[in-house]
Protein backbone atom coordinates (compact mmCIF):
# COMPACT_ATOMS: atom_id res chain seq x y z
CA UNK A 1 0.00 0.00 0.00
CA UNK A 2 1.84 3.15 -1.11
CA UNK A 3 0.61 5.01 2.69
CA UNK A 4 2.25 2.29 4.03
CA UNK A 5 5.60 2.91 2.03
CA UNK A 6 5.38 6.45 2.62
CA UNK A 7 5.62 6.15 6.32
CA UNK A 8 8.60 3.93 5.90
CA UNK A 9 10.14 6.52 3.67
CA UNK A 10 9.51 9.58 5.46
CA UNK A 11 8.25 8.83 8.99
CA UNK A 12 4.99 8.59 11.08
CA UNK A 13 4.47 12.16 12.02
CA UNK A 14 4.96 13.45 8.43
CA UNK A 15 2.51 11.15 7.14
CA UNK A 16 -0.48 11.87 9.84
CA UNK A 17 0.53 15.05 9.01
CA UNK A 18 -0.27 15.08 5.44
CA UNK A 19 -3.35 12.88 6.54
CA UNK A 20 -5.04 15.59 8.83
CA UNK A 21 -4.37 18.30 6.56
CA UNK A 22 -5.52 16.55 3.08
CA UNK A 23 -9.33 16.85 2.75
CA UNK A 24 -8.95 14.96 -1.09
CA UNK A 25 -6.60 12.17 0.36
CA UNK A 26 -9.60 11.52 3.83
CA UNK A 27 -12.26 11.50 0.88
CA UNK A 28 -10.98 9.07 -1.39
CA UNK A 29 -9.14 6.62 1.23
CA UNK A 30 -11.07 3.67 0.76
CA UNK A 31 -12.67 2.20 4.86
CA UNK A 32 -10.09 -0.66 4.40
CA UNK A 33 -7.36 1.26 3.61
CA UNK A 34 -8.28 3.62 6.38
CA UNK A 35 -8.35 0.32 8.72
CA UNK A 36 -4.41 -0.64 7.36
CA UNK A 37 -3.60 2.76 8.92
CA UNK A 38 -4.86 2.30 11.82
CA UNK A 39 -3.64 -1.08 12.73
CA UNK A 40 0.08 0.19 11.41
CA UNK A 41 -0.10 3.36 13.60
CA UNK A 42 -0.83 0.27 16.84
CA UNK A 43 2.54 -0.79 16.02
CA UNK A 44 4.44 2.35 16.17
CA UNK A 45 6.43 2.42 19.76
CA UNK A 46 5.20 4.23 22.72
CA UNK A 47 8.21 6.62 22.23
CA UNK A 48 7.01 8.15 19.27
CA UNK A 49 3.56 9.05 21.25
CA UNK A 50 5.31 12.25 22.52
CA UNK A 51 6.11 13.65 19.00
CA UNK A 52 2.97 12.38 17.63
CA UNK A 53 0.63 14.23 19.98
CA UNK A 54 3.00 17.52 19.56
CA UNK A 55 2.42 17.16 15.65
CA UNK A 56 -1.39 16.51 16.17
CA UNK A 57 -2.15 19.79 18.71
CA UNK A 58 0.38 22.04 16.64
CA UNK A 59 -2.05 20.86 13.72
CA UNK A 60 -5.36 21.57 15.50
CA UNK A 61 -4.51 24.63 18.32
CA UNK A 62 -1.27 26.28 15.96
CA UNK A 63 0.59 25.87 19.37
CA UNK A 64 3.42 24.51 20.67
CA UNK A 65 3.05 21.07 23.22
CA UNK A 66 5.00 21.38 26.31
CA UNK A 67 4.71 17.75 27.66
CA UNK A 68 7.74 18.08 29.40
CA UNK A 69 6.28 21.06 32.27
CA UNK A 70 1.74 21.31 31.04
CA UNK A 71 0.24 24.13 32.43
CA UNK A 72 -2.84 24.68 30.37
CA UNK A 73 -5.99 22.72 30.65
CA UNK A 74 -4.97 21.40 26.94
CA UNK A 75 -1.57 20.80 27.72
CA UNK A 76 -2.32 18.38 30.79
CA UNK A 77 -5.33 16.44 28.88
CA UNK A 78 -2.22 15.04 26.59
CA UNK A 79 -0.31 14.38 29.44
CA UNK A 80 -2.99 12.90 31.02
CA UNK A 81 -3.65 10.69 27.43
CA UNK A 82 -0.19 9.03 27.66
CA UNK A 83 1.24 8.67 30.98
CA UNK A 84 -2.41 8.36 33.18
CA UNK A 85 -4.04 5.51 30.62
CA UNK A 86 -4.87 3.10 33.57
CA UNK A 87 -7.53 -0.06 33.59
CA UNK A 88 -10.23 2.17 35.63
CA UNK A 89 -10.25 4.60 32.85
CA UNK A 90 -10.24 2.18 30.31
CA UNK A 91 -13.40 0.28 32.60
CA UNK A 92 -15.21 3.74 32.79
CA UNK A 93 -14.81 4.63 29.02
CA UNK A 94 -16.40 1.26 28.23
CA UNK A 95 -19.84 2.79 28.00
CA UNK A 96 -21.60 -0.84 28.41
CA UNK A 97 -19.13 -2.07 31.62
CA UNK A 98 -19.23 1.29 32.89
CA UNK A 99 -23.26 0.40 34.02
CA UNK A 100 -22.36 -2.08 36.34
CA UNK A 101 -19.85 0.42 38.26
CA UNK A 102 -22.87 3.39 38.07
CA UNK A 103 -24.95 0.29 39.52
CA UNK A 104 -22.64 -0.09 42.51
CA UNK A 105 -21.50 3.07 43.05
CA UNK A 106 -24.87 5.30 42.98
CA UNK A 107 -27.69 3.25 41.70
CA UNK A 108 -29.26 1.45 38.96
CA UNK A 109 -31.95 4.07 38.77
CA UNK A 110 -29.62 6.64 37.15
CA UNK A 111 -29.02 4.01 34.27
CA UNK A 112 -31.17 4.22 30.68
CA UNK A 113 -32.25 0.71 30.61
CA UNK A 114 -30.51 -1.88 28.05
CA UNK A 115 -32.76 -4.16 26.12
CA UNK A 116 -31.78 -7.38 24.72
CA UNK A 117 -28.02 -8.18 24.78
CA UNK A 118 -24.79 -7.33 23.77
CA UNK A 119 -23.51 -8.24 20.27
CA UNK A 120 -20.03 -8.53 18.99
CA UNK A 121 -21.34 -8.97 15.42
CA UNK A 122 -23.91 -6.68 14.02
CA UNK A 123 -25.10 -9.61 11.79
CA UNK A 124 -26.28 -11.21 15.00
CA UNK A 125 -28.91 -8.76 16.08
CA UNK A 126 -32.46 -10.12 15.55
CA UNK A 127 -34.61 -6.64 15.00
CA UNK A 128 -37.66 -8.51 15.28
CA UNK A 129 -36.90 -9.09 18.62
CA UNK A 130 -36.41 -5.35 19.20
CA UNK A 131 -39.26 -2.62 20.19
CA UNK A 132 -40.13 -0.07 17.10
CA UNK A 133 -37.89 2.54 18.80
CA UNK A 134 -34.45 1.95 20.35
CA UNK A 135 -31.07 3.13 20.08
CA UNK A 136 -27.86 1.25 19.10
CA UNK A 137 -24.37 1.96 20.35
CA UNK A 138 -21.11 0.79 20.52
CA UNK A 139 -19.56 1.06 23.44
CA UNK A 140 -15.72 2.20 22.21
CA UNK A 141 -16.05 5.55 21.48
CA UNK A 142 -17.62 8.69 20.73
CA UNK A 143 -20.79 9.06 18.37
CA UNK A 144 -20.87 5.70 17.55
CA UNK A 145 -24.92 5.85 17.77
CA UNK A 146 -28.00 4.97 15.80
CA UNK A 147 -31.30 6.28 16.83
CA UNK A 148 -34.35 4.07 15.41
CA UNK A 149 -37.50 6.12 15.68
CA UNK A 150 -39.75 3.25 13.70
CA UNK A 151 -37.44 0.04 12.79
CA UNK A 152 -40.89 -0.99 9.73
CA UNK A 153 -38.49 1.68 7.78
CA UNK A 154 -35.35 1.22 8.60
CA UNK A 155 -32.45 -0.08 6.22
CA UNK A 156 -31.24 -3.30 8.21
CA UNK A 157 -28.04 -4.24 5.93
CA UNK A 158 -27.06 -0.44 5.75
CA UNK A 159 -27.14 -0.13 9.56
CA UNK A 160 -25.25 -3.41 10.41
CA UNK A 161 -22.95 -2.13 7.73
CA UNK A 162 -21.85 0.61 9.54
CA UNK A 163 -22.24 -1.42 12.83
CA UNK A 164 -19.45 -3.56 11.47
CA UNK A 165 -17.22 -0.65 10.60
CA UNK A 166 -17.25 0.95 13.98
CA UNK A 167 -16.73 -2.24 15.53
CA UNK A 168 -13.14 -2.06 13.74
CA UNK A 169 -12.14 0.99 14.43
CA UNK A 170 -10.06 1.66 17.56
CA UNK A 171 -10.68 5.14 18.67
CA UNK A 172 -7.12 5.94 19.91
CA UNK A 173 -5.73 5.03 16.55
CA UNK A 174 -8.11 5.27 13.83
CA UNK A 175 -6.78 7.41 11.30
CA UNK A 176 -8.94 10.26 11.33
CA UNK A 177 -8.23 10.87 15.11
CA UNK A 178 -5.03 9.60 16.15
CA UNK A 179 -5.66 11.38 19.50
CA UNK A 180 -3.99 8.22 21.37
CA UNK A 181 -6.62 8.27 23.81
CA UNK A 182 -4.97 5.40 24.84
CA UNK A 183 -7.53 4.51 27.33
CA UNK A 184 -10.06 3.46 24.35
CA UNK A 185 -7.88 1.41 22.81
CA UNK A 186 -8.04 -1.54 25.06
CA UNK A 187 -11.98 -1.33 24.99
CA UNK A 188 -13.72 -4.47 23.72
CA UNK A 189 -15.84 -3.48 20.90
CA UNK A 190 -19.79 -4.44 21.68
CA UNK A 191 -22.75 -3.37 20.13
CA UNK A 192 -25.91 -2.80 22.48
CA UNK A 193 -28.93 -1.36 22.24
CA UNK A 194 -30.73 1.09 24.85
CA UNK A 195 -34.15 1.96 25.19
CA UNK A 196 -35.61 5.13 22.97
CA UNK A 197 -36.09 8.33 25.25
CA UNK A 198 -37.88 10.48 23.61
CA UNK A 199 -36.53 13.62 24.90
CA UNK A 200 -32.88 12.74 24.17
CA UNK A 201 -33.85 13.26 20.38
CA UNK A 202 -35.26 16.83 21.47
CA UNK A 203 -33.69 19.84 22.90
CA UNK A 204 -32.67 18.05 26.21
CA UNK A 205 -30.14 19.69 28.21
CA UNK A 206 -26.53 18.03 28.64
CA UNK A 207 -24.71 18.45 31.85
CA UNK A 208 -21.37 18.18 31.77
CA UNK A 209 -19.45 18.58 34.50
CA UNK A 210 -16.19 19.00 34.82
CA UNK A 211 -14.47 17.99 37.81
CA UNK A 212 -10.56 18.55 39.26
CA UNK A 213 -9.03 15.64 41.63
CA UNK A 214 -11.99 14.44 42.12
CA UNK A 215 -13.82 17.90 43.28
CA UNK A 216 -16.61 19.34 40.81
CA UNK A 217 -16.34 23.07 39.45
CA UNK A 218 -17.36 23.73 36.64
CA UNK A 219 -20.87 22.58 34.78
CA UNK A 220 -20.94 22.84 31.17
CA UNK A 221 -24.59 22.84 29.47
CA UNK A 222 -25.01 22.08 25.94
CA UNK A 223 -28.51 22.55 24.81
CA UNK A 224 -30.35 23.45 21.38
CA UNK A 225 -28.28 20.68 19.55
CA UNK A 226 -28.80 20.09 15.68
CA UNK A 227 -27.92 16.70 14.80
CA UNK A 228 -27.61 16.92 11.32
CA UNK A 229 -25.51 20.27 11.77
CA UNK A 230 -23.79 19.25 14.32
CA UNK A 231 -24.38 22.60 15.71
CA UNK A 232 -25.70 23.86 19.76
CA UNK A 233 -25.24 26.26 22.20
CA UNK A 234 -22.83 26.30 25.33
CA UNK A 235 -23.00 27.95 28.87
CA UNK A 236 -21.22 27.19 31.57
CA UNK A 237 -22.00 27.74 35.48
CA UNK A 238 -19.91 26.95 39.07
CA UNK A 239 -20.78 24.73 41.54
CA UNK A 240 -22.90 27.72 42.69
CA UNK A 241 -24.75 27.96 39.74
CA UNK A 242 -23.46 31.51 38.82
CA UNK A 243 -22.81 32.24 35.26
CA UNK A 244 -19.20 31.99 33.80
CA UNK A 245 -18.03 34.28 30.99
CA UNK A 246 -16.18 31.54 29.13
CA UNK A 247 -16.44 28.71 26.58
CA UNK A 248 -14.57 26.42 25.32
CA UNK A 249 -14.80 26.88 21.87
CA UNK A 250 -16.75 24.29 20.13
CA UNK A 251 -20.11 25.99 19.85
CA UNK A 252 -21.27 29.14 20.30
CA UNK A 253 -22.22 31.12 24.08
CA UNK A 254 -25.39 30.52 24.92
CA UNK A 255 -26.61 33.93 25.69
CA UNK A 256 -29.90 33.34 27.67
CA UNK A 257 -29.84 32.02 31.10
CA UNK A 258 -30.39 28.14 32.27
CA UNK A 259 -32.30 27.48 34.99
CA UNK A 260 -30.80 26.13 38.34
CA UNK A 261 -31.23 22.48 38.30
CA UNK A 262 -33.43 21.20 41.44
CA UNK A 263 -31.46 18.53 41.65
CA UNK A 264 -28.13 20.43 41.46
CA UNK A 265 -26.72 19.14 44.05
CA UNK A 266 -27.38 15.44 43.99
CA UNK A 267 -26.09 16.00 40.25
CA UNK A 268 -22.76 17.41 41.99
CA UNK A 269 -22.86 14.65 44.52
CA UNK A 270 -23.54 12.09 41.68
CA UNK A 271 -20.34 13.47 40.15
CA UNK A 272 -17.67 13.73 43.14
CA UNK A 273 -18.36 10.08 43.80
CA UNK A 274 -17.81 9.31 40.17
CA UNK A 275 -14.84 11.32 39.64
CA UNK A 276 -12.82 11.01 43.18
CA UNK A 277 -10.22 8.37 41.70
CA UNK A 278 -9.43 10.75 38.95
CA UNK A 279 -6.88 13.66 37.98
CA UNK A 280 -9.49 15.18 35.72
CA UNK A 281 -12.52 13.71 34.67
CA UNK A 282 -16.52 15.41 33.06
CA UNK A 283 -19.56 13.34 34.32
CA UNK A 284 -22.55 13.85 31.74
CA UNK A 285 -25.95 13.50 32.88
CA UNK A 286 -29.13 14.41 31.89
CA UNK A 287 -32.32 15.50 33.75
CA UNK A 288 -35.75 13.57 32.48
CA UNK A 289 -38.79 14.41 33.49
CA UNK A 290 -36.85 16.02 36.73
CA UNK A 291 -35.11 12.15 36.97
CA UNK A 292 -31.65 12.44 36.45
CA UNK A 293 -29.81 10.02 34.08
CA UNK A 294 -26.01 9.05 33.45
CA UNK A 295 -24.62 9.82 30.10
CA UNK A 296 -21.15 9.06 29.79
CA UNK A 297 -17.34 9.60 32.04
CA UNK A 298 -15.26 11.15 30.44
CA UNK A 299 -11.59 11.71 30.62
CA UNK A 300 -10.06 13.73 27.47
CA UNK A 301 -12.54 16.05 27.33
CA UNK A 302 -12.72 17.32 23.40
CA UNK A 303 -9.35 15.38 23.41
CA UNK A 304 -7.37 18.45 24.96
CA UNK A 305 -7.39 20.50 21.90
CA UNK A 306 -10.55 23.19 22.78
CA UNK A 307 -10.12 26.93 21.98
CA UNK A 308 -11.12 28.43 24.60
CA UNK A 309 -12.44 31.86 24.58
CA UNK A 310 -10.91 33.94 26.16
CA UNK A 311 -7.21 32.60 25.90
CA UNK A 312 -6.49 32.75 29.82
CA UNK A 313 -9.62 29.91 30.60
CA UNK A 314 -6.89 27.52 29.15
CA UNK A 315 -4.42 28.22 32.20
CA UNK A 316 -6.66 28.98 34.76
CA UNK A 317 -8.43 25.45 34.07
CA UNK A 318 -5.14 24.41 33.74
CA UNK A 319 -4.17 25.04 37.43
CA UNK A 320 -7.23 22.79 38.96
CA UNK A 321 -5.77 19.57 37.79
CA UNK A 322 -2.98 18.65 39.61
CA UNK A 323 -1.33 16.04 38.43
CA UNK A 324 0.99 12.98 40.33
CA UNK A 325 3.67 12.04 37.86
Amino acid sequence: MQFIKAIKNYGIIYCIDSILVNAKLKKELSFSSKIKIQNYLKSIPNKEYPKILKKRFKNITGEELNLENPQTFNEKIQWLKIYDSTPQKTLYADKYLVRKEIKEKIGSKYLIPIIGEAWENANDIDFFKLPDKFVLKCNHGSGMNIIIKDKNKINQQKIKKQLNRWLQMDYAFFWQFCDLELHYSKIHPIIYAEKFIEEMDGNLHDYKIHCFNGIPHYIEVISDRNLKNHTALEVWYDINWKKQNFTDGVYAMNDKDIIKPDCLNEMINIAKTLSKDFMYARVDLYIIKGRIYFGEITFTSGSGTYGWNPKNTNIELGKLIKLQK
